[in-house]
This record gives C-alpha cells, sequence and structure tokens, in this order.
C-alpha cells in the first residue's frame, strides 16, 4: 500500500490512499453519509438501530466543530472510482474526553465489506495521528461481537489489552503505540 498523502488548509486535513479520499465531514457529504447511517447492519455495533436524517444533520455540526475547536474528527470516505460516500471514520479522544488517548473508529456500507477498504483508511488515519499529531497512543474499541473490526485492529498492528468499559457498556479494547508504529517503517 502507497504512503497516504495529506493535505490541509487551516483546521482540516484531507487524506488519500489509492481507493479513497477522506475528506473531513461537510453538509455536502449528508445524503451519502445518511444513506450509511441508516442501515441497521451499518449500526447495530454502534448505536443499535439506524440514524435519522435530523441526527444525521446534527452529527455533521458536531463533527465541523470539533474540527475548528481541536484540529481533527470525523472524515466521510469517498470512492475515489464512484465519488460516493462509503464509509466514514474518526480520530477523536477515547471517550470523548481529551485527557484520554486518541482514539480511531470506522464503518463502511455493507457492500464495501470484506474488500479491505477499513484498513486502507484507517492505516492513513493511524499515519496522519502518528506523523502529524505525534500521539503516543493510539486506541480502538469495538463491541466484543464485532469481530470484522477487530480484525481491521490486528491488520493495523493494534494489540488486543482486554475488554473495557467505554461508551455505556462492555468493549473489547486494542492499542497501539506510535514506537510500535514507527519500528513497522
Amino acid at each position: 500500500m502507497n504512503r497516504p498523502f495529506f493535505s490541509a488548509d487551516d483546521t482540516m486535513t484531507d487524506l488519500h490512499t489509492d481507493r479513497l479520499r477522506l475528506e473531513p465531514f461537510d453538509d455536502h457529504h449528508l445524503d451519502g453519509l445518511q444513506a450509511m447511517n441508516r442501515q441497521p447492519e451499518v449500526m447495530r455495533h454502534l448505536s443499535g438501530r439506524p440514524e435519522t436524517i435530523e441526527e444525521t444533520r446534527a452529527g455533521i455540526a458536531r463533527v465541523k466543530k470539533r474540527w475548528a475547536e481541536v484540529g481533527f474528527s470525523w472524515w466521510a470516505f469517498i470512492d475515489r472510482e464512484t465519488e460516493g460516500v462509503i464509509g466514514a471514520g474518526c480520530i477523536q479522544y477515547l471517550g470523548r474526553d481529551p485527557a484520554n488517548p486518541h482514539e480511531i473508529g470506522w464503518r463502511l456500507v455493507p457492500e464495501k465489506w470484506g474488500r479491505g477498504l477499513a484498513s486502507e483508511a484507517a492505516h492513513a488515519m493511524a499515519a496522519w495521528v502518528f506523523d502529524t499529531l505525534h500521539a503516543p497512543l493510539l486506541v480502538a474499541v469495538c463491541k466484543p461481537e464485532n469481530h470484522g473490526s477487530a480484525r481491521v485492529m490486528a491488520r493495523l498492528g493494534m494489540r488486543y489489552r482486554g475488554e473495557e468499559h467505554w461508551y455505556d457498556g462492555p468493549h473489547a479494547a486494542w492499542e497501539l503505540t506510535r514506537s510500535d508504529w514507527l519500528a513497522r517503517g
């Protein structure tokens, strides 16, 4: 996989991979994000229910505010071939608390599962958090039964650290240190 390309303006960063463009959430992503977030199988391990358009709109507004305040948040994953939104991913503080380490997360539309796109996007986001923010630690959490996300975490080089309580419930927690990331080359 090629090294991700970063481009940035004052507060927001686009990331580019071989097959994806990661763009900070913006109003023009509403239809694509809502089409993904209203699918029960996408939201099964997140909120447990499809999202309404009002919730997606409010989420975009929250994310835009976070980009402005802290310089990172959620990206829409754009398929470079079709120009459609096929996923989303984030760098945020674990538990949304700045006292905690950075967290990485992602979701994809079901028709794109199993093609390595989540791993490709996760690699770009991890490279960005370590190369740009110089974060010492990156954590990912998923519901224990979310084996697909756990496989992406393992492919990213993360180490399973056990079951922990996050976001009102038990989650499998994984971590990757900056030194381990840099050692991988």
